[in-house]
C-alpha cells in the first residue's frame, strides 16, 4: 500500500472514530434520560401513597429490599441529581466532540450550537431593566 492509500485509510479511521464518540455520548445521554424519567415516575408514585413512616419495596438488581419511604425518596432523588450532572456533562462533551468532528470532515463550525440559557440573576436583571 502506497503513502497516499495508507493516508486516506488514517484520515477515514481517525474520522470514523470521531463519529463512533459522537453516537456514543448521544446514546449516553438517552440511557441516562430514560432512567432519568423512571426515576421521577417513582418520585411521583411515592407521594401519592403511603406515610413516610411505611416501608416501600425497592428493586436493587435482581432482588427487592424494603426501606422506609423518607429514604426511599432521598435516594432517588440523589440519584437524581446525579443523573442531572451527567446528562450535563455528556451534552458540554457532546458539543466539543461534534465540533471536532465537522473540522475533521472540513465542515464549517455550527454556530448557535454553543449557547447556553440565561441564569435566574441575568433574568432579573434584565426583567428590571425593561420594566424602566
Amino acid at each position: 500500500m502506497d503513502a497516499e492509500s495508507q493516508r486516506v485509510l488514517d484520515y477515514l479511521s481517525e474520522v470514523e472514530e470521531a463519529a463512533e464518540d459522537v453516537l456514543t455520548a448521544k446514546q449516553q445521554i438517552v440511557d441516562l434520560d430514560s432512567k432519568r424519567n423512571r426515576n421521577r415516575e417513582a418520585l411521583n408514585a411515592l407521594k401519592n401513597e403511603l406515610s413516610d413512616s411505611e416501608k416501600v419495596k425497592v428493586c436493587f438488581g435482581n432482588m427487592f429490599i424494603k426501606f422506609l419511604k423518607s429514604k426511599t425518596r432521598e435516594m432517588i432523588q440523589r440519584d437524581q441529581e446525579q443523573l442531572d450532572k451527567e446528562i450535563n456533562d455528556l451534552r458540554k462533551g457532546l458539543k466539543a466532540k461534534v465540533n471536532r468532528l465537522n473540522e475533521m470532515q472540513g465542515k464549517p463550525e455550527l454556530r448557535g450550537y454553543s449557547l447556553s440559557p440565561l441564569s435566574t440573576n441575568e433574568v432579573k436583571a434584565i426583567n428590571s431593566l425593561l420594566k424602566r
